[in-house]
């Protein structure tokens, strides 16, 4: 039997072969530890690990050295809001602002802070599924410490406005973090902008392993973020990620930021494709689009189709087609999703959502036994 085609790369995504080679090879060959200055592996697992910064720090015009790795995006995101506790309470800042429909990895750091006596500010989406500019700006206060939203949506593909915040941030002592795993190296422009001061990237959400991901500190003024870090045990990575340095997963993450670089225009016309027959075939079902369509990449699309619950499609299309009703990081609850009940949807149109999420390698499903099947269920 054929297996279902594979329509959650939101989730994770699979390795493309260039990346897989280089991997393979830094794993078997090239083992050596990037901290070992005494001999000739170190110093290529060094050389290499130094590439990769600036493979990464390309895709979002920063510079190789303001590049972090560490284990992925989660572990990011918690060094670019914890990290900045320790500051904020020496300035008396303890104010965070970040959106309501933030990835759990923002939205959990952000509620320990509180616990610590901060206080954040969760600014809603509109009914289309981004936050303008105007609410979060209002948001901030005087002792607003940070400023933290994510690039692209990981339910609805919708992409926030993070070039105009950051924009309306201009002259402002408060921090910009952008949650890009979602975006990074797949939608270009926002995270390129000079007055984001962290931004977080994930491997395997473009093309990469998994356990890599990347911290960029972008300066301002000359100087990066007052980060403190969350764990200690080593002097790596500027301080702020200690332990030896994963070269077979960082060097596969440059890789990977190279190659989505190189092929961006013609992964997202392959995308595009993908999305205009996804929407022909669910058409006779009136499909509702969860996310502003004119705002959403081209690989995701999230729908209600009326009549239709997502358990049970998800269930019972497993064989033509493996899609997911949300997050993965939240796939074992079956709580209605977060981000839209806060675009304020209705709660049948929440319970029947279904996220859909494809890339350039992704093959063609079996369209027509994808609406038989959905038919049978109505």
């Amino acid at each position: 039997m054929t297996e279902a085609a594979y329509f959650d790369c939101n989730a994770t995504t699979p390795l493309e072969p260039e990346v897989r080679e280089v991997m393979l090879r830094f794993f078997d060959l090239e083992f050596g530890n990037p901290g070992s200055r005494t001999h000739v592996y170190g110093a290529r697992a060094k050389a290499a690990v130094n590439d990769a910064r600036r493979q990464v720090a390309k895709v979002v015009d920063a510079r190789p050295e303001d590049v972090v790795f560490t284990g992925g995006a989660t572990e990011s995101n918690n060094i670019a809001i914890l990290g900045l506790a320790r500051h904020g309470r020496e300035t008396g800042r303890r104010h965070i602002v970040a959106t309501s429909i933030e990835h759990k990895a923002v939205l959990e750091p952000c509620a320990r802070l509180v616990e610590e006596g901060f206080e954040v500010t969760l600014v809603a989406p509109n009914e289309k599924g981004w936050v303008t500019p105007e609410a979060v700006t209002a948001a901030i206060r005087p002792n607003t410490l940070l400023v933290s939203v994510m690039h692209v949506n990981n339910e609805t593909g919708v992409i926030q406005p993070i070039g105009e915040i950051a924009d309306r941030l201009a002259g402002s002592e408060v921090f910009f973090h952008v949650d890009a795993a979602q975006g990074f190296g797949k939608e270009l422009q926002g995270p390129r902008h000079p007055r984001i001061d962290t931004l977080s990237v994930s491997a395997h959400k473009v093309y990469g392993p998994k356990g890599v991901g990347a911290l960029v500190q972008k300066r301002r003024d000359g100087a990066r973020p007052p980060l403190t870090p969350i764990s200690v045990g080593g002097g790596q990575e500027n301080g702020l990620r200690p332990g030896t340095v994963a070269a077979a997963l960082v060097v596969a993450l440059g890789k990977a930021a190279e190659v989505a670089l190189r092929d961006h225009e013609a992964r997202r016309r392959a995308c595009e494709a993908m999305k205009r027959d996804a929407l022909a075939a669910l058409a006779p079902f009136n499909p509702q689009i969860n996310g502003d369509p004119e705002r959403t990449v081209a690989h995701t699309l999230n729908i209600s189709i009326p009549g239709l619950d997502s358990e049970a499609a998800m269930v019972a299309l497993k064989d033509k087609i493996a899609i997911s009703n949300g997050s993965a990081c939240t796939s074992t609850s079956y709580d209605p999703s977060h981000v839209l009940v806060a675009m304020g949807l209705s709660e049948e149109r929440v319970a029947g959502a279904l996220r859909l999420s494809w890339c350039h390698m992704t093959p063609t499903p079996d369209w027509n036994g994808v609406a038989a099947g959905i038919r049978r269920m109505l």
